[in-house]
């Protein structure tokens, strides 16, 4: 009798039976050789050895973006919009893409989003990015509900891709982009080097996205700064996007999981035979169940 119950309590702890899509995400990619190497890749350049406070910014990001342009995108998309219904799994979403260094820095407070984006438009691994982004994300007017027709999907695309965005440093210091005519502001121009637009989710009660920027103090272009940031923190197109994504959870991963689920099925048939089964055996099943959500 304390093998059955023992298995039941695994089953049933809290920690297994919550729903946490960003778990079910995690574990089908594990599943999937590819996804798991490019994973495992990124997750070793971001925080991999770095020199003291930082980290190495440019081959993190190289390595997200690789993850997102070679991995199943039903994988990979899963892992980046995983819906969530409480605070831990909110959480688990917004450190998935290891924002400390992918996302912020490398200065300790957050560039203009006007710099960010001037950086961007000079830049040849971002800019095509923001341009997709823009064209299948911004809203449109004539549409019967103000957004691009079936480009959704499109949509999700490419905010995937602006994930790792990385403007090539110009020199020891950052990056100046060539300001409009009559500009006198050089300050708020600057560009700390490494700058990236990669959008994250900003804390873990919401499903809010933005760059690691703000619209403080821009003078004359304080509208199309904030139109800028808009595009990520009120854009109704890209939100009903993930809503979509989220409803229509992506069928790959129930498939993804059968496995998990029937080993739980047969050790609870092993469980429930007659012959009692020997030490070391109730001891490797309890450990799979033990370590199944670090995985």
């Amino acid at each position: 009798m304390l093998l059955p119950l023992l298995l039941w309590l695994f089953l049933r702890s809290p920690s297994l039976a919550a729903q946490n899509r960003c778990v079910d995400a995690a574990e089908a990619c594990t599943a999937d050789t590819q996804c798991q190497r490019l994973r495992t890749d990124y997750v070793a350049q971001c925080l991999g050895p770095a020199p003291p406070g930082g980290c190495r910014r440019a081959r993190c990001r190289r390595a997200l973006r690789r993850f997102f342009a070679r991995g199943p995108p039903a994988l990979t998309q899963a892992l980046l919009f995983c819906p969530c219904g409480s605070p831990t799994c909110a959480e688990r979403r917004r450190q998935t893409f290891v924002p400390s260094c992918a996302f912020s820095g490398p200065g300790p407070a957050p560039p203009s989003c006007l710099a960010a984006l001037d950086a961007c438009e000079h830049s040849r691994v971002c800019r095509p990015r923001l341009l997709a982004f823009q064209a299948f994300c911004s809203p449109a007017p004539g549409a019967p509900d103000g957004c691009p027709r079936d480009q959704a999907p499109n949509c999700l695309r490419a905010y995937a891709g602006l994930v790792g965005t990385h403007c090539r440093d110009r020199g020891a210091g950052g990056v100046l982009p060539v300001p409009p005519p009559g500009w006198t502001d050089y300050s708020v121009l600057w560009v700390p080097a490494g700058t990236a637009v990669t959008p994250n989710y900003l804390d873990n009660t919401s499903a809010r996205v933005a760059p690691w920027c703000d619209c403080g103090v821009i003078g004359n272009r304080q509208e199309e700064c904030e139109a800028f940031r808009g595009l990520f923190t009120r854009n109704r197109c890209l939100d009903g996007a993930i809503q979509a994504f989220d409803s229509g959870w992506p069928p790959v991963l129930p498939d993804q999981l059968d496995s998990r689920q029937d080993l739980e099925h047969r050790l609870l048939q092993v469980s429930s035979a007659d012959q009692p089964l020997e030490g070391c055996s109730m001891l490797s099943m309890l450990l799979v169940l033990a370590l199944r959500p670090l995985l």
